[in-house]
């Protein structure tokens, strides 16, 4: 059964369901159309064009004020933080809105799987990788792929992750 993590502007639904491996899968409905779970790549792409106006600087700044606070559980202040962070982004605020709570959500589903060890970290490693590294977005999104845990952990120290 869904849970509802979000609605923005009563026309956008961001929620949890069952997915392929858990109960964790994130899923977004924009205008009634049929909801689909948004990779990686494709949040990771379009932040990336948005920081191009904005500056790496400042969507990784603002992606960090939620971050450090993100645990296992939904918080409402989070999201109403999110809400205050997106509120910044002129025209594209919806969109950076719907984004970080995406984000926000898989690094809360991430903080409740079962073994992982990294945890949200994983997150933040591909948000570094592209805004702040300047990586493609399928580099980022795949790049934990077939890598032992101790071994992301490493390259994540070594940032200062």
């Amino acid at each position: 059964m869904a849970i509802l993590i979000k609605t923005i502007n009563k026309h956008i639904l961001i929620e949890f369901d069952k997915g392929k491996f858990d109960e964790w899968c994130i899923y977004l409905t924009k205008n009634g159309n049929r909801r689909y779970a948004p990779l990686d790549t494709e949040y990771f792409g379009r932040l990336k064009e948005l920081a191009e106006i904005y500056s790496t600087q400042k969507i990784f700044s603002d992606f960090l004020m939620f971050y450090h606070a993100t645990d296992n559980q939904l918080n409402d202040d989070i999201l109403k933080l999110i809400d205050i962070l997106s509120a910044q982004y002129d025209e594209y605020a919806e969109e950076i809105n719907v984004w970080f709570t995406i984000i926000y959500a898989g690094m809360v589903a991430e903080e409740n799987k079962a073994n992982a060890i990294l945890k949200k970290r994983v997150k933040r490693l591909g948000m570094y990788q592209v805004l702040i590294q300047n990586y493609e977005p399928e580099y980022a999104a795949n790049f934990s792929k077939g890598k032992n845990w101790r071994e992301l952990d490493l390259v994540m120290k070594d940032l200062g992750i």
